[in-house]
């Protein structure tokens, strides 16, 4: 059986980040989704859950939600096909209210490439294509 992978983001305007990740690719599955939260599907096997912070408080159990802009959680690291699809991922958040910096790693783009990238809470993506 193979698994599947849901990451939750905690976020401040549900419709702006589900409109954001749609920008991205992201599909919305209505089923899972309500004014609290949107199930956003990638593939069969990596969905982002976007979580207004009162529901996702719900999950944390009295601890704080972090404030992402200024503390790093978690970075999801994904694979695309290609450099240069990993490139318009992180251009298509910048042209939509996100952003995308570089972490030079020594290794040349034709072997490993990807990209920071930040939704507009600061929650962290990290689009990667790798030559395998």
């Amino acid at each position: 059986m193979s698994s599947m992978v849901f990451v939750n983001f905690p976020v401040a305007d549900v419709a702006r980040s589900t409109a954001f990740y749609e920008k991205l690719g992201f599909k919305k599955n209505e089923d899972f989704s309500n004014e609290t939260s949107s199930s956003m599907v990638w593939d069969d096997h990596f969905w982002i859950m976007l979580l207004s912070h009162d529901f996702y408080r719900q999950f944390i159990h009295g601890k704080e939600i972090a404030d992402v802009r200024t503390t790093s959680g978690v970075l999801v690291a994904f694979s695309l096909e290609s450099a240069a699809a990993v490139k318009k991922f992180a251009e298509t958040a910048k042209a939509n209210g996100g952003d995308y910096y570089q972490v030079e790693m020594g290794i040349p783009e034709e072997q490993m490439f990807g990209l920071e990238v930040q939704d507009p809470d600061g929650n962290m993506l990290e689009p990667t294509w790798m030559a395998i």
